[in-house]
């Protein structure tokens, strides 16, 4: 073994000298191919690259060129990420869907506010309708409600500002504030020719979703003013709560409610429709459709009719329509809103995120009520004296004054029992000494002008002989108790 060791030597030193002749080689060899494919991909790269892996967004070109021009050229130093926000928020509103919207990280952090414990505001629900700024609904006891604001105004300007053409999150962030701040509204009514001035100080509003109380004769009145992350929750306790008061009937009233999260619609319908029934259908562009049924251990066994007006939307249409058609309760009211859209979140890495419109629902029986709403069994409305506007006690209404908030008030005197004489708008002999008669009745500084306590205590008047001749409630009642009698 060592003898043959000893002789490889010689041809192995042979051998790697060839080698190493032909490595350099090779060494070149690759040199010259990498400087050709180099050469060939300088000229023609372009061209090339694009054949071999085409743009799949090549249709964005055009938004990357615009971007970079405006970044590098514009006179002024730009925001960058303002110009990203602009550019998501066009190709949204493009949609031209009032429910399809962006929101920047300041707008996302206010939106998540509205469905968490608490936020600052005057509390009301607004969204964007052919570029127009809609109230929806106020929420139950906020500033909002208490000023007047009522369904499908039309807010026209914030402090002044014009709010046409703003996003539904871009009004909010004007309207929203720190609470005891005040904020000017200017509002459009239907059936008002001049436009309503409103100042209303924001506040604290609370998202408690449920109101219960009981009534005459064993009727419970349960209000969902909305469907945020605890309502089914809050319901079932209030339920509960009634319960132990000798509940027989039941009061649903989803008035005013402007809807929310679907997942608590779905929840809560299924608390009053059998178990296995449908509760809705969502069906998505291609046509298909996903039945949701409902889910429980017993729905109630008591009595139960659903009250609905022009402000119940989306959600709470979705559960009135639902008990209407799968457990036959009655729906008690006027005309709801009509939302028949289910749109869905996405969140970016930033904080920012946008909503979509993703499927339509459609009632168990299939029905779409978007922008027909759902027509109630029974129609009733609330008096007239219900849709008095707002008046600022800020603002004084005296003798020889000619305004719209003098005929609101002229005619909230004569629904307090006090005749103004004409009901005009015209503030004249008659009207001051219905105003001093009113405030020697509440033992107030008897002015003959209408300001402050005066003003105040006005409305409060009204707004209890609302609540006293709640005509829709007296309705729910009579039913329930032909039923409950049965």
């Amino acid at each position: 073994m060592e003898e043959e060791n000893q002789k490889q030597p010689k041809e192995a030193g042979k051998f790697i000298k060839i080698k190493k002749f032909t490595f350099i080689m090779g060494i070149f060899l690759v040199i010259f191919l990498t400087a050709g494919i180099t050469t060939i991909a300088l000229t023609f790269g372009d061209e090339k690259v694009e054949s071999l892996a085409p743009d799949k967004h090549a249709e964005f070109e055009k938004l990357y060129s615009t971007y970079d021009k405006i970044k590098d050229n514009y006179y002024e130093e730009v925001d960058e990420e303002k110009l990203v926000d602009g550019a998501i928020n066009g190709m949204i509103k493009s949609l031209d869907d009032p429910y399809s919207a962006y929101m920047d990280k300041k707008e996302a952090s206010s939106f998540r506010e509205s469905i968490s414990s608490s936020f600052e505001g005057i509390g009301a629900e607004i969204q964007e309708q052919d570029g127009q700024i809609m109230v929806v609904s106020p929420i139950k006891g906020s500033p909002a409600e208490k000023a007047g604001v009522k369904p499908n105004d039309i807010i026209l300007s914030v402090d002044g500002k014009s709010v046409e053409g703003l996003s539904s999150s871009e009004a909010v962030l004007k309207i929203r504030g720190e609470k005891g701040t005040k904020v000017d509204l200017s509002i459009s009514r239907a059936g008002e020719s001049e436009p309503i001035k409103l100042t209303i100080k924001r506040d604290t509003i609370p998202i408690e979703t449920v109101y219960a109380e009981m009534l005459d004769d064993g009727v419970a009145k349960i209000q969902v003013t909305s469907f945020s992350e605890h309502t089914v929750k809050e319901l079932k306790t209030a339920l509960e709560e009634m319960s132990k008061k000798d509940m027989k009937g039941l009061v649903l009233d989803l008035r005013g409610n402007p809807g929310g999260l679907l997942d608590q619609a779905i929840k809560m319908a299924s608390m009053f429709i059998p178990n296995g029934e449908v509760v809705l259908q969502v069906e998505d562009r291609s046509g298909k459709k996903q039945v949701e049924k409902s889910v429980n251990d017993g729905e109630l066994k008591i009595p139960v009719v659903v009250l609905i007006d022009d402000g119940s939307a989306s959600a709470s249409e979705i559960v009135a329509a639902a008990v209407s058609e799968s457990a036959d309760i009655p729906l008690i009211g006027i005309k709801s809103f009509g939302k028949g859209t289910v749109q869905q979140a996405e969140e970016f890495e930033d904080g920012s995120n946008f909503k979509y419109t993703a499927a339509k629902w459609l009632t168990p029986e299939g029905n779409w009520i978007h922008k027909k709403g759902i027509k109630p069994d029974i129609t009733v409305k609330l008096p007239d004296y219900a849709s008095l506007p707002y008046i600022s006690p800020d603002k004084e209404l005296k003798a020889s004054d000619s305004s719209s908030e003098v005929k609101a008030a002229e005619e909230m005197l004569k629904e307090a029992g006090h005749d103004p004489g004409k009901i005009d708008g015209f503030f004249d002999e008659a009207t001051k000494n219905a105003v001093t008669a009113f405030q020697r009745e509440q033992k107030i500084k008897e002015t003959g002008t209408i300001k402050d306590d005066t003003t105040v205590k006005l409305m409060q008047v009204i707004q209890e002989k609302i609540l006293k001749n709640d005509t829709q409630v007296k309705k729910a009642v009579e039913v329930l108790k032909k039923e409950i009698n049965k």
